[in-house]
């Protein structure tokens, strides 16, 4: 029986939707940051909040993330595309309603509680539409686009907003319509496909414990292995525009420049950098991504006032530690779960990096700032990178091109052994 021929227009059309869905979720994250020194005005709200503010929305999203996997792996990914969607392009508008910071931190938890949920349906959804020789390109566009829209669009678009519209309330009001539009167009065009609650004999198949996903080395290993990249690129975006003033002296134009280096070198390694890996292999991805990210940040740390030698270096830093993120919650986690537990592998996976390296990494390294210096919040940064390409080393091949040329190199031998043996019986 021939296997069913892959559908490539649903692919790329499944991948758009999903890459610009996953881009607003970045969008409306990141859309408090430019916005901060209007609402802190018109609130009273001071940067320690500002903080507790970008935690609450992380960690949140972190055990949702674990929480929500298994629930997108039994009843399907659309349902809860649609739903978060919805959920959290409301719940970033509402934001604009805002009269304190209590308010504004309920509705940023409530977000992180949202885009968690949508964040292993649609890398599962991602993945299921995708040729596996494909996946780790497709997934690494797929999460680049956080990095892209959240970083690179969003302080954009909220400043020219803000030349338009009356004031910050009515920007956080404008986030939702793109998200209304994307979930109508997924619920529309994304179907789902993972449904193994009944076999082609139509006997009922009894599905996978969530507890299976641990019988894999390389869930485990993955997990280590974020929460270490986490905790590099989390550190390096909360600490580094302070560090390039107060530690580089540079003026709040150039340091706006070298910062801006970590959205858009982040872009381009989420989808560089997976990609790379559906040629070399996972493995080798993993290692060149921690390796040349600690490498970068220790020259980074070491470079004076130079804006331009600054921005060259941080772009690869970002490049590398936004591509692991991608490698590791992406193809990595999809081809380490079990048969059923993508979405609950890769939610795990990420949720538990997200929880920690994005919650706790930054407390961790604003208590060394304040008792140690900032300077050495690179530093704890570059220990986090350095331990990543230690543990990468325990990751098991799993890229499907790999596998496939290791068993073509593996197979004429076993033939030539097959051969001499019958050559010698027939003697």
């Amino acid at each position: 029986m021939n296997a069913p021929r892959h559908d490539v227009r649903y692919e790329r059309g499944t991948l758009a939707l999903l890459g610009i869905g996953f881009g607003l979720v970045g969008f409306d994250r990141w859309l408090l940051a430019p916005l901060f020194p209007h609402i802190m005005r018109d609130l009273g709200l001071n940067y320690s909040q500002l903080g507790s503010l970008v935690g609450i929305l992380g960690v949140a999203w972190g055990l949702w993330s674990i929480a929500m996997g298994p629930l997108a792996d039994r009843i399907g990914r659309k349902k809860i595309l649609v739903t978060t969607m919805i959920a959290f392009s409301v719940l970033s508008s509402l934001s604009g309603l805002a009269s304190g910071f209590i308010s504004l931190l309920l509705l940023r938890a409530a977000m992180g509680v949202a885009e968690g949920a949508f964040t292993p349906a649609s890398i599962a959804a991602n993945s299921e539409a995708s040729l596996p020789a494909r996946r780790g390109l497709n997934q690494g566009i797929q999460i680049s686009m956080i990095p892209l829209m959240g970083l690179g669009f969003a302080p954009i678009a909220a400043t020219q907003l803000l030349e338009i519209v009356p004031n910050w309330h009515w920007v956080f009001t404008l986030s939702a319509v793109p998200g209304f539009i994307v979930a109508a167009l997924i619920w529309r065009c994304v179907r789902d496909r993972d449904a193994p609650t009944v076999h082609a004999s139509r006997q009922p198949v009894d599905r996978p414990r969530w507890t299976e996903l641990f019988a894999s080395r390389n869930v485990a290993v993955a997990t280590v292995a974020i929460l270490c990249a986490m905790s590099g690129i989390f550190v390096i975006g909360a600490m580094v525009p302070m560090y390039l003033v107060s530690v580089v002296h540079l003026d709040m134009r150039s340091m706006g420049f070298v910062a801006s280096a970590v959205g858009f070198g982040g872009f381009i390694g989420c989808f560089a950098l997976a990609g790379l890996s559906d040629f070399i292999g996972r493995r080798p991805a993993a290692l060149i991504g921690f390796v040349c990210a600690a490498v970068l940040l220790y020259l980074f740390s070491r470079t004076g006032p130079n804006p331009t030698m600054l921005f060259i270096l941080l772009f690869g830093v970002a490049m590398f530690s936004m591509g692991l993120l991608s490698l590791l919650s992406g193809p990595i986690a999809t081809e380490a779960a079990p048969v059923g537990l993508i979405a609950s592998t890769i939610g795990f996976v990420s949720g538990v990096g997200e929880t920690f390296g994005g919650g706790v990494a930054p407390v961790i390294a604003g208590f060394i700032a304040q008792h140690f210096g900032l300077a050495r919040t690179l530093d704890f940064a570059l220990y986090s990178l350095a331990t990543g390409a230690v543990v990468a080393f325990f990751l098991i091949e799993t890229a499907p091109r790999k596998r496939r040329d290791e068993a073509a190199r593996t197979q004429p031998a076993a033939d030539g052994i097959g051969g001499v043996i019958a050559r010698n019986g027939d003697a």
